[in-house]
């Protein structure tokens, strides 16, 4: 079949490093993966790898807009996003976990401006998906997060959905089973003390300001 040489299946249970590894390497090399997250199927890339970020626009059919960025930490978050005060709270409260955090970028940081589509605000979150967590952390703490789905399509709450969207458009497929969520983040945006809802998911607003 023509995806076998592309689809790796890793059990979140038992996770071989040796195949993390080979991800790793593709990503690396300005490779475009889908890969398991908490919430659904991601599509991926070195976030700082200028034309890796240009094809994941291109593969998902859509205008430039900010793409989300997953971290394997917080302490890797911090390097492209400034989370203070309320967004520190929410953060420690939340990750890992399906919230993501749109925050002022961290001004210095080496992250090219199509990731952020020119804005001065960056997406940002930790997902609860250990084999997530593994390939991020072996790419070096931060990897492209936007779901892996055409435009306009539903968001993969698999690696098969993925396969019928993306399937021949990327470099790798990580099949780790179901997401757990099947749903999208939550998306937030604070701006000083103010805070914003962009998008409801799997976690609600009322949960967050309760927080808060």
């Amino acid at each position: 079949m023509k995806l076998t040489r592309r689809l790796f299946k890793v059990d979140p249970r038992k996770i071989d490093l040796t195949v993390i590894s080979t991800i790793a390497d593709i990503v690396g090399k300005g490779g475009i993966i889908v890969y398991p997250t908490d919430t659904v199927y991601g599509l991926g890339c070195d976030p700082f790898n200028i034309n890796a970020v240009r094809r994941v626009f291109e593969i998902k059919g859509r205008e430039r807009k900010p793409l989300p960025v997953l971290a394997s930490s917080i302490k890797d978050a911090e390097r492209i996003a400034i989370l203070h005060g309320k967004a520190r709270v929410l953060a420690e409260h939340f990750w890992p976990g399906p919230l993501t955090i749109v925050v002022p970028k961290v001004e210095k940081s080496s992250l090219p401006g199509e990731v952020t589509a020119g804005e001065n605000y960056i997406g940002v979150r930790v997902p609860d998906h250990p084999v997530a967590i593994e390939i991020i952390r072996a790419v070096g703490g931060l990897l492209i997060g936007t779901s892996a789905n055409k435009s306009g399509g539903l968001s993969p709450r698999t690696a098969t959905e993925a396969i019928l969207q993306v399937g021949n458009d990327v470099d790798a497929i990580v099949d780790s089973g179901p997401s757990r969520y099947g749903i999208s983040s939550t998306v937030i945006k604070i701006e000083g003390s103010k805070i914003s809802l962009i998008r409801e998911g799997a976690i609600s607003f009322e949960e967050i300001e309760s927080i808060l």
